[in-house]
This record gives structure tokens, C-alpha cells and sequence, in this order.
């Protein structure tokens, strides 16, 4: 089994009130989750107008699920481009192995975004 989780820091510089900013950080948020069965919210940065961090997480049976929830995250946060911009976007795989009760850190290949 594989565990992603991460967090995506996020400006919303046209957002002019904490319900523009909950409008637009909810859509994100409900999309992401209708594609994959994966567990999304806000976790930073609550009482800020023009700014948020998400937090993700999803475990997923082959590794190659990883890579499908993280550009499904990505082209989400691409289709807002026009509401939010990307600050940062940190992931980490860890893969769990049952029957030896241990888990591995996997090299992520992080890139520009």
C-alpha cells in the first residue's frame, strides 16, 4: 500500500471577502474529491483573505495511483489558474509493507511548478 499525502499553498489575489475565499477554496476542494476518493481541506491560514493551504491525502493500492491523484490535483488548481495561484506544492510517498510492518519513504520527483 501506498500513503501520498502533502500540502499546496495557495494566493487567491482577486478574493475580497472570507466568503469570496471559502466560495473558491470549496470548488477546488469538492472537484478534487469527486475525481478521486481522497481526503482534501484547508488547513491553514483560516482568518486570511488572499491566502490558503490545502492538505491532502489519499492511500492507493499501486503506485501509479499517486501520480493519477496528483495531476488531478494539479489540472484542479490549473482549471481556478484564473482565481488562485500556486505557491507551493509539496507531496511525500511512503509505501507500507504489512507483512514486514514497516514503511519506506519513496524519492518523490518534485518539479517546477
Amino acid at each position: 500500500m501506498y500513503i501520498l499525502y502533502g500540502r499546496v499553498e495557495i494566493f487567491l489575489p482577486y478574493a475580497v471577502s472570507l466568503k469570496h475565499k471559502r466560495q473558491s477554496i470549496q470548488s477546488t476542494v469538492a472537484r478534487t474529491k469527486k475525481r478521486f476518493n481522497s481526503s482534501i481541506c484547508e488547513s491553514e491560514f483560516h482568518d486570511l483573505w488572499q491566502r490558503s493551504a490545502l492538505g491532502f491525502s489519499a492511500a492507493c493500492s499501486q503506485y501509479a495511483e499517486n501520480d493519477l491523484m496528483l495531476n488531478a490535483l494539479r489540472e484542479t488548481l490549473d482549471q481556478h489558474d484564473d482565481v488562485c495561484e500556486v505557491i507551493s506544492f509539496v507531496h511525500y510517498v511512503f509505501q507500507f509493507n504489512s507483512d514486514e510492518r514497516q514503511v519506506k519513504t519513496l524519492p518523490t520527483n518534485d518539479e517546477a511548478w
